[in-house]
């Protein structure tokens, strides 16, 4: 079986973390609720916010929904979303997950 092959950390667009802490601020929502409700922990949306990281697709896909984006938002989150990483990664998938 051939192993996953996982790019290498792409450096976010530096709008992109302003502009999730904006939206998330529109909402109402601390971090640590916006987080719960995307599905990430609230670390982890920390590194979304301060240009750390670059959302896979899943979390994007999370994040537009609970943010409330609007198409211009949702266009800058899609651009610089991983399609393989995340959630959905067979690297990420824990060993239980593997049985039905």
């Amino acid at each position: 079986m051939e192993q996953p092959v996982i790019r290498q950390r792409r450096i976010p667009p530096v709008t992109l973390g302003p502009m999730l802490g904006t939206a998330r601020l529109r909402t109402g929502l601390r971090g640590a609720e916006a987080a719960r409700r995307i599905g990430v922990s609230h670390a982890y949306l920390v590194y979304l916010e301060t240009g750390q990281r670059c959302p896979s697709r899943v979390v994007a896909e999370s994040i537009a929904a609970v943010l409330d984006l609007d198409d211009v938002e949702r266009a800058e989150l899609f651009a610089s979303a991983l399609d393989d990483v995340g959630k959905s990664h067979p690297a990420k998938r824990t060993h239980a997950s593997q049985f039905p």
